[in-house]
């Protein structure tokens, strides 16, 4: 038997929150000594306490804590998948009502303006490779532009939809002012790449005021407001910031993962997402330890590591790398993966997998 303390040590709730539960009926002791009021727990009320504190902290309401207590695995999963759903509604609200007040706040003002010199070609590149993630949602304004992250030695462009992520990089060649980070709409995003086509000069220059965006290219200017919302903190997501090593560095022959992806008839699992049918794409790693598709039921080889992915995504950043030869990068099938270019550290596609 242990007693109320040992019982608070080994599991992780507090003393306070085990005579809650008691009272709530959650987790009864085994044993109350009816002279000194004691609480006493069995050793076999330890995993059902552990499990307790976990749904604790994730802020499961108390009578699904105690359903799950007594339920079995698949009926607790079953409550977990209820409760994952609850929470991603809530900071989807959330995320809604920061960008109305964002709104109304304003933008933050950057301290004076700042001014860079770009490579013309590095920043046509850059757009072609992150346009593609655009957000497209009206109830996630954050999402629906290109973030510029303005830094002392060059351009970062970023854009998400949630689903994934896609970020390029153009040097600066004269950089000039402080860091800034500004939103800026997508439309004014494609009027700056129509600029940078044909023989225009070899450089353009970008500036960022208190509340305006402006690229230059020869004689021709475009100048947009930025977007009074917060774009969510890209760098989370972004091994390099880590240090981390993937434990996948799969090559990928684009060419030959674009026909085996486009071919009529090409293998799918029919999945739906908010009512829009997806084609996921089931992907594993050949025997000369390149990426090919699977078939649905087809176990990987080597080590057997199979993953979903929505294909028609996979494409995108396919396209927007470019070149023949690519890199994708993971830990595992469920985790998210990273398209590369072998000879470009700075700029890569970020996918969210399909659990298969």
């Amino acid at each position: 038997m242990r007693s109320i303390g040992e019982l608070a040590r080994a599991s992780g709730l507090t003393v306070s929150a085990l005579r809650f539960y008691d009272s709530a009926g959650v987790l009864v002791p085994a044993l109350v000594d009816p002279v000194t009021g004691y609480r006493w727990y069995a050793d076999d009320q330890l995993a059902p306490a552990r499990l307790v504190a976990g749904l604790r902290r994730i802020g499961m309401p108390v009578a699904e804590i105690a359903a799950a207590v007594r339920a079995e695995p698949a009926a607790v999963h079953r409550l977990l998948d209820v409760h994952l759903r609850r929470l991603e509604d809530g900071l989807a609200d959330a995320r809604r009502e920061l960008s109305r007040i964002r709104a109304l706040v304003g933008p933050e003002k950057p301290a004076g303006t700042v001014r860079i010199a770009l490579s013309r070609a590095e920043l046509a590149y850059a757009i072609d490779a992150v346009r593609f993630a655009v957000g497209t949602d009206p109830e996630l304004p954050a999402l629906t532009g290109v973030l510029f992250d303005v830094a002392p030695d060059g351009l970062r462009l970023v854009t998400t939809d949630r689903h994934r992520l896609a970020l390029a990089r153009a040097g600066a060649t004269r950089p000039a002012g402080p860091a800034v980070r500004v939103l800026a709409p997508a439309g004014f995003v494609d009027e700056v790449r129509a600029l940078l086509d044909g023989d225009a000069a070899p450089e353009a220059r970008l500036s960022v005021a208190d509340d305006t965006i402006t690229v230059s290219v020869a004689d021709r200017t475009v100048t947009v407001s930025p977007l009074p919302y917060d774009f969510p903190d890209y760098r989370r997501l972004l091994r390099v910031a880590a240090g981390d090593a993937p434990a996948y560095r799969i090559p990928v022959d684009a060419v030959a993962l674009r026909t085996a992806l486009r071919r009529p008839g090409a293998p799918t699992i029919a999945r739906e997402y908010d009512g829009v049918p997806i084609a996921v794409s089931v992907l594993g790693v050949d025997d000369r330890g390149g990426l090919r598709v699977l078939e649905p039921e087809e176990a990987g080889p080597g080590d057997g590591l199979r993953f979903g992915v929505n294909g028609d995504y996979l494409l995108d950043a396919l396209d927007a790398a470019g070149g023949p030869q690519l890199v994708l990068e993971l830990d595992g099938p469920i985790t998210p993966l990273a398209v590369r270019r072998p000879d470009d550290d700075a700029a890569l596609s970020i996918l969210m997998p399909i659990r298969l």
